[in-house]
């Protein structure tokens, strides 16, 4: 027995051709010129029987898929299975295109398997041929589909049309649902369905897990694994008695689109949709009140941008209620030979885990390159601790940089540290704090470099003390300010001026925690993070049409220097420097608008709901966590001289990790 197969090399195809080796088959794939490297690849991972693959050079574009007479002499009379999987599936491809791959492409299919005789075409169509259907769609059903506007829709419908009408031989069709990665292996390699949200779902992983969030709850999502939809077409084709018919290839138990996005919520570590709206029913309910917001100015425009920003086409949202689609038929043929459409449950952990991975377009590793090769970051504070471990990853990624600290022998040191690592840095010893200091640095860097891309206020000041010992120490707030604010500031307006000129910019200021959870004692140095933080917020808005982004990561307590005066910290949970540094890294990387802890930004949601509860909780955690001997001017004392935690204390800091007291 022998197939023919276009698409092997694709997704389903390379899925396909192991059951029909494993058949004994001799298999001949469909290949273009350029894509034999490929093919080469595959018949390593295909294994035992792969000799039997014989590649047939032609072009989906061309007439008979271009392949030779002589071929086709060849192959004439010899082809038991003709299986037509190519085609082009892309949410963002334009008509000419879809309609190229998908309508000529399967006019041409169909040419060469009545020129080769075959014994039966079995043309791989898509539920999408069903369009918008309002119900439930049904096997037998093909002339009923609506809704059809849709250029991928479209096409799709049309070319199973051809298969239809003009297929001299014997046909079967197959409509696999929305088709997902191997449910054991996870391994995808296209972005269809729920993927499309994956970024999303990421995001919202900065909110505690058991937050519960309102969602939709939407029709049922057809999604199917790609093992199962390889295995099925070849169970389905190699039954007899069934030519003429089509069949589903999609869960026949379902799933809603809330569920399903539940289920990769949970395998995301993200908060789940406890509140789910019914689209449907809701939709009468909403319709004068989107209509209102289509006639304000920008909506669509901005519709549009949010979409972008979250990786969704518009064309994926037609799946939120998609028809169903019954597959008795498909069911009927599948269980005689035991087969069935795995749990979603059991395998939705190792989907996101794959994509995670291999196909994240933010993925650190992958990301933190792409943001930084060749450009020029500039770190304060950059002499040690957090700015230290920035700036060797940073480094490290592609990136020069440009360490700025007080101590130019600290920073020749990292200097060096980067360049036996086969990275670039330049040392520019600057006091932040000193606004003299600041315009200076800025116009060295500026006369050596042309300027910065990415700018890291990192450089600061924490004080801990209470007002009742800070009535006397004006100063205090004065300082921290003027490094914490007035300090980035400058650097900002400095190295401002040129992001715009050049349309690219990444300011990223290192705040802390404290701003979120606004703990008692740090009145000097919350304020200072909180008025850059209200400062970038506003500036914001100004800078997005420049391309200048401005983020804010919101650091939880680091054990670093300047955490070492206050004894009681080493009773504390923390991070490391290099863990804060990641923090930094993603920033980079994703140029978000914030990075924070689930914990802070519990913190944020907290005092929004109920500031005076929130206030009355700090007050105990003011009474479990004394001044320290440093800040009751005792100078640098022995440890035996500083005030002892309670247990109740230290257990309290370990219950809110993080938080600095």
């Amino acid at each position: 027995m022998e197939s023919f197969v276009t698409g092997a090399t694709g997704f389903i195809g390379r899925h396909l051709v192991p059951h029909l080796l494993a058949r004994g088959e001799r298999v001949h794939v469909l290949v273009r010129e350029a894509s034999l490297p490929r093919l080469e690849a595959l018949r390593a991972r295909w294994g035992d029987g792969a000799e039997r693959v014989h590649a047939v050079v032609g072009d989906l574009s061309q007439p008979r898929l271009g392949v030779t007479d002589a071929e086709i002499a060849a192959l004439r009379g010899r082809i038991d299975h003709f299986f037509h999987l190519a085609a082009l599936y892309d949410m963002e491809a334009d008509e000419d295109s879809l309609r190229e791959a998908n309508v000529n492409g399967t006019r041409h299919a169909v040419e060469l398997a009545d020129a080769l005789e075959a014994g039966c075409l079995h043309h791989v169509s898509s539920i999408a041929a069903a369009g918008r259907y309002p119900g439930t769609f049904r096997e037998d059903m093909f002339e009923e589909a609506e809704g059809l506007d849709d250029p991928y829709f479209a096409t799709k419908h049309e070319s199973e049309g051809l298969v239809r009408t003009a297929c001299g031989r014997p046909w079967r069709v197959y409509r696999p649902g929305i088709v997902v990665g191997h449910s054991v292996t996870g391994e995808i390699d296209k972005i269809d369905g729920p993927y499309y949200f994956f970024k999303l779902l990421r995001r919202l992983r900065t909110l505690p897990s058991w937050l519960p969030l309102l969602g939709i709850e939407g029709g049922v999502m057809p999604i199917v694994p790609v093992d199962f939809v390889a295995r099925a077409l070849d169970v389905i084709a190699h039954e007899p008695d069934l030519d003429g018919h089509c069949f589903h290839l999609v869960d026949p138990r379902g799933r809603k689109t809330g569920e399903v996005l539940n289920l990769f919520a949970k395998a995301a570590g993200a908060p789940r949709f406890g509140v789910r709206l019914d689209t449907r029913t809701t939709g009468l309910l909403t319709a004068p009140l989107r209509g209102a917001i289509a006639l304000l100015p920008g909506a669509e425009r901005l519709s549009q941008l949010a979409l972008a920003e979250l990786g969704i086409p518009p064309r994926t949202l037609a799946y939120i209620d998609p028809p169903r689609f019954d597959c008795r038929r498909t069911k009927v043929v599948l269980d005689r030979h035991g087969v069935s459409v795995p749990e979603l449950s059991s395998y939705a952990g190792r989907l996101w885990d794959y994509w995670e991975r291999h196909l994240d377009p933010e993925a650190p590793n992958q990301a933190l390159a792409r943001a930084l090769a060749g450009k020029r970051v500039l770190i304060t504070g950059a002499s040690s601790g957090i700015g230290r471990e920035l700036a060797l990853r940073a480094a490290a990624a592609g990136a020069e940089v440009l360490l700025v600290a007080r101590s130019a022998d600290k920073l020749r040191e990292v200097q060096r540290e980067i360049e036996r690592a086969g990275g670039t840095a330049h040392p520019f010893s600057a006091d932040i704090s000193d606004l003299a200091s600041c315009d200076a640095l800025v116009k060295e860097v500026t006369n050596a470099h042309g300027g910065v891309d990415v700018l890291v206020n990192n450089a600061g000041r924490s004080i801990r003390r209470s007002l009742a010992l800070s009535q006397d120490r004006f100063h205090d707030y004065q300082r921290t300010m003027q490094l914490n604010y007035f300090g980035a500031l400058k650097l900002v307006f400095g190295f401002l001026p040129g992001m715009r000129t050049q349309r690219f910019g990444h300011i990223v200021n290192v705040s802390s925690i404290g701003a979120q959870t606004h703990p008692p004692r740090f009145s000097a140095y919350v304020a200072s993070k909180a008025a850059l933080d209200a400062f970038s917020r506003v500036a914001a808005s100004e800078l997005v049409e420049d391309g200048v982004r401005i983020t804010t990561v919101y650091m939880p307590l680091v054990r670093t220097e300047m955490i070492a005066p206050t004894s009681i910290y080493k009773a504390f949970p923390t991070i490391s420097a290099g863990q804060a540094a990641e923090l930094i890294c993603g920033a980079f990387a994703l140029r978000n608008k914030r990075v924070a802890t689930p914990l802070g930004v519990l913190g944020e949601l907290a005092y929004a709901a109920a500031p005076e509860l929130v206030d009355r909780l700090l007050a105990q955690a003011y009474k479990l966590f004394p001044d320290s001997a440093a800040a009751r001017g005792k100078g640098d004392p022995r440890p035996t001289e500083e005030p002892a935690l309670s247990t109740r204390a230290v257990a309290f800091a370990h219950l809110v990790p993080g938080v600095h007291w």
